[in-house]
């Protein structure tokens, strides 16, 4: 059968990669075409578009950008209608995919969207849209299957989170990393903290400086920055120049948590992967002063970070715009590392997480049998 995905981030790259492994796993004589990136094409799919071209951030560049936009869009239609494939399989990415769902349903195509854009958190009234356009959602979040049928009468189906599969895979395949920490650190066997300040230069010039600050209090830590893919070593060079406990390392963010104390991390799908890797965590959030109070009043949710939304409580300290000082920091720190209670806490809201996104299955290859029952 074949098969046609498309994913626009760098995350899509890795759970399309996951998802093709198991169509080629599930349908042997499985043929897919993908927008993603190189994790899609090692795992055997035929590579058009590669998630580089296609990342456009903010209101002002996708205005800059909206041509090249446009043009990517057009292609795409005519690579689909070319290729003719059984289904097509649209992973998050909604400012692109949710054009593709409406043209394709009219082209005649089976859609299926796996990994739901977040619209319970802004531009509800997409759901409308996406119910007439879309034959079989595919969700990664436990309260997702209930939001859509309380609220958009849309039966769904919750297949678990592709994430709990990626870091199990990562603890079991583990090897000793003593020598990676003496590579990356300026005092080597002295403890990390792991800070993940984000992806975008703007959102890390913004928090990064912040949590640099916290390394003077505590000089018997490593602090290690995980840079973003595709983003250079000078640009973070001049955040990190002035203290002498910090560090930092590409593509090692997985490594870097399995052997952190702590980490500060940027609200996303980072603070996930963190409660996943069971590492006790602040999450760190701040924006321009208009951006924030633009957001707070378009975006409807209780919590910034995923863990707290899924478990609809505070598990992980959240300090957003002005609550996120390095005073404050440093004082959730110091809990963090000290307090053997909280830490016990942590630990047992952290598996009640897990156990919430595991419910699900095994996401990838539940996600694979439920598009190749919908070819058939």
């Amino acid at each position: 059968m074949k098969y046609y995905i498309i994913s626009g981030e760098a995350s899509g790259d890795l759970h399309g990669s996951n998802l093709v492994r198991q169509l080629h796993l599930q349908d042997l004589q499985a043929s897919i075409r993908c927008w993603g990136g190189d994790l899609m094409q090692e795992a055997g799919a035929t590579l058009v578009k590669h998630y580089r071209d296609l990342a456009f951030m903010g209101f002002s560049e996708v205005i800059m950008n909206l041509p090249v936009i446009l043009r990517n869009i057009g292609f795409c239609k005519q690579d689909i209608l070319t290729f003719q494939p059984d289904i097509l399989v649209l992973i998050d990415y909604p400012g692109f995919n949710l054009r593709i769902a409406e043209w394709g349903k009219k082209q005649g195509f089976k859609i299926v969207y796996y990994i739901s854009p977040q619209v319970w958190a802004w531009k509800e009234n997409r759901v409308k849209k996406m119910k007439r356009f879309i034959d079989k959602m595919l969700c990664i979040i436990p309260f997702e299957k209930d939001y859509y049928k309380n609220k958009w009468n849309w039966d769904v189906e919750y297949v678990g989170h592709p994430l709990v599969e990626e870091i199990e895979k990562k603890q079991l395949g583990v090897k000793s990393l003593e020598s990676g920490v003496v590579r990356w650190g300026t005092t080597p066997g002295s403890p990390l903290i792991a800070l993940l300040p984000g992806s975008r230069k703007q959102e890390i010039a913004k928090k990064l400086p912040i949590m640099l600050e916290v390394a003077k209090s505590f000089p018997d830590y490593q602090f290690v920055v995980a840079q973003a893919p595709g983003l250079e070593n000078d640009f973070y060079q001049p955040f990190m120049e002035p203290y002498q406990n910090v560090s930092s390392v590409q593509n090692k963010t997985y490594d870097l948590l399995l052997k952190a104390k702590a980490a500060l991390v940027t609200s996303g799908t980072a603070t996930l992967e963190t409660a996943l890797f069971g590492i006790p965590e602040i999450v760190c959030y701040k924006g321009s002063p208009i951006s924030y109070q633009i957001a707070k009043r378009l975006i409807k949710i209780k919590y910034i970070s995923l863990v707290n939304l899924i478990m609809d409580k505070e598990v992980v300290k959240e300090l957003i715009q002005d609550e996120l000082t390095t005073a404050n920091l440093v004082k959730e720190l110091k809990l963090l590392l000290t307090d053997e209670t909280r830490k016990k806490q942590l630990e047992k809201e952290y598996a009640d997480l897990k156990k919430l996104l595991a419910a699900g299955g095994h996401a990838s290859a539940k996600a694979a049998q439920e598009i190749i029952k919908m070819i058939r």
